[in-house]
C-alpha cells in the first residue's frame, strides 16, 4: 500500500472529523501563506535542501520528492489550517499549549517518516530543528490569521536567520 495514500486518508478523515470547513474562506489566506512559504523553500533551496521526501513501496513507481511535497501542500496543509485555526483557543496560555500540541503532532509525523525511511535530513538539518521550525511555523500561522503583514515580516526574519545559521551558499541561486 502507498504510504502517501495512507497519509492522505488520515488527513482527509481528520478533516471530516475536526475540520472547521464552514469558515474555510476565513482560513484561505493563511493556507495560501503556508503553501507559498513551502513553494519558496522548494524553489530557493532546490539545490541545497534541508530535507527530502523518499518514496516507499508502491509510491516508488510514480512519486518523487516534488510529487510528495505537492500532495502535502494540497491535502495536509488545508486540513492542518482548518483544524489548527478552527480550534484556536482565545486564552493566551491555551493558545501556546495549542501551538505546542501541533508542534508535537508535526514532529512525531516527521520522526515516523525518518524512522521508516520516507524522509531524510540534509545539510545539518535534524529533528530538533524541525521541532523548532514547527513551533515557529504554527506561531506565525496564528499571527498571520489576525495580522498578515506582521507574519510576512516575521517569516522573512526567520528565513534569513535559517539561511545564515545553515550557511546556505549564494551559489545555489540562479
Amino acid at each position: 500500500m502507498s504510504l502517501n495514500v495512507v497519509y492522505g486518508a488520515i488527513f482527509i478523515l481528520s478533516a471530516i472529523k475536526w475540520g472547521d470547513w464552514k469558515n474555510w474562506k476565513a482560513y484561505y489566506p493563511t493556507f495560501l501563506f503556508l503553501m507559498m512559504g513551502d513553494l519558496v523553500y522548494q524553489f530557493l533551496l532546490f539545490k541545497h535542501s534541508m530535507w527530502e521526501y523518499v518514496p516507499l513501496g508502491s509510491d516508488k513507481s510514480w512519486a518523487k520528492h516534488t510529487h510528495i511535497s505537492i500532495l502535502i501542500m494540497l491535502i495536509k496543509y488545508p486540513v492542518t489550517i482548518s483544524i489548527f485555526l478552527g480550534h484556536m483557543p482565545k486564552v493566551p496560555w491555551k493558545k501556546l499549549l495549542h501551538i505546542l500540541v501541533w508542534t508535537l503532532v508535526y514532529t512525531i509525523n516527521e520522526y515516523i517518516d525518518l524512522k521508516i525511511g520516507a524522509m531524510v535530513h540534509k545539510n545539518g538539518w535534524n529533528l530538533g530543528w524541525s521541532a523548532f521550525f514547527s513551533f515557529v511555523m504554527f506561531t506565525v500561522l496564528a499571527v498571520h490569521f489576525k495580522k498578515p503583514l506582521l507574519a510576512w515580516i516575521l517569516s522573512a526574519i526567520y528565513a534569513t536567520f535559517l539561511w545564515n545559521v545553515f550557511d546556505v551558499p549564494q551559489s545555489i541561486l540562479k
